[in-house]
């Protein structure tokens, strides 16, 4: 895909992560909104929560983790 980030590799937790559908080690980063109905409907999209999502190179599987 033209215009996405290089792909590199990650930790969570202390760990290398690794793609649990292909096994591959390198991920492109992104940010996604959690999107609720109530903010939604009050066009209010923006006060939702982001998720970090990791995008692996090789299959595409997508891995998310909520903020803390």
């Amino acid at each position: 895909m033209s215009g996405r980030k290089k792909a590199i590799r990650y930790e969570a937790g202390g760990r290398d992560m690794k793609c649990p559908i292909c096994g591959h080690e390198e991920f492109w980063k992104r940010k996604t909104l959690m999107n609720t109905k109530g903010l939604t409907f009050w066009e209010l999209d923006w006060l939702n929560k982001e998720a970090d999502n990791y995008v692996c190179d090789r299959c595409g599987y997508i891995l998310w983790f909520l903020p803390k």
